[in-house]
């Protein structure tokens, strides 16, 4: 994929910005969190120097054009209090896979479906991204219900897909249509 900007992309309670060193200890409280990372196809962080670590990567990938990810930032403070990601992002074929997190704070309170409703604008409308894609662990009932209230159908089901901390990990595959979309 080539170099593209990552632009700020505004919504009602919050904004998708670029990641900064500055936001460590937000990442770290993410990404360190077993609640948050029981889904992930990774552990949580170990520690501070990981979280140091995994922000130093994100920037890195951004600024390489291997990644489009993004802090959720509150506007009433600009703290990151998830992330959401567009990556294997395949312009000539008009698709990309979406990934997400929120911090266990902010869970049930609308913010993640508000950050994917202003990625969702940006990859449809601005990439012109005719599919998106979700790979979620068929046990997180939650992010099932984000998806699918989002207008993402089931396309497939990929048994045994991961093996993280141990343990084996199914995965439900999901796609979403562009002429599906609920804005």
């Amino acid at each position: 994929m080539e170099n593209l900007p990552l632009p700020v992309i505004p919504a009602t309670r919050i904004r998708l910005r670029n990641i900064s060193r500055s936001d460590v200890d937000a990442i770290y409280e993410i990404f360190s969190d077993p609640k948050v990372m029981r889904y992930w196809s990774t552990p949580p962080l170990s520690d501070k120097a990981a979280a140091e670590s995994l922000t130093d990567e994100i920037i890195r990938d951004v600024n390489q054009g291997d990644i489009m990810k993004w802090g959720v930032a509150l506007n009433s403070d600009d703290r990151v209090i998830g992330t959401v990601t567009l990556f294997h992002v395949d312009l000539d074929n008009g698709r990309a896979e979406v990934g997400y997190a929120l911090a266990h704070a902010y869970w049930h309170q609308g913010y993640i479906h508000e950050a994917l409703q202003a990625l969702f604008k940006f990859a449809f409308e601005v990439l012109r991204l005719r599919r998106l894609e979700a790979d979620v662990d068929p046990r997180n009932e939650a992010s099932i219900r984000t998806v699918e209230r989002l207008g993402f159908q089931q396309e497939g089901f990929l048994r045994e897909r991961w093996h993280v901390d141990g343990e084996i990990q199914d995965a439900r595959f999901y796609g979403l249509l562009a002429r599906e979309w609920k804005k």
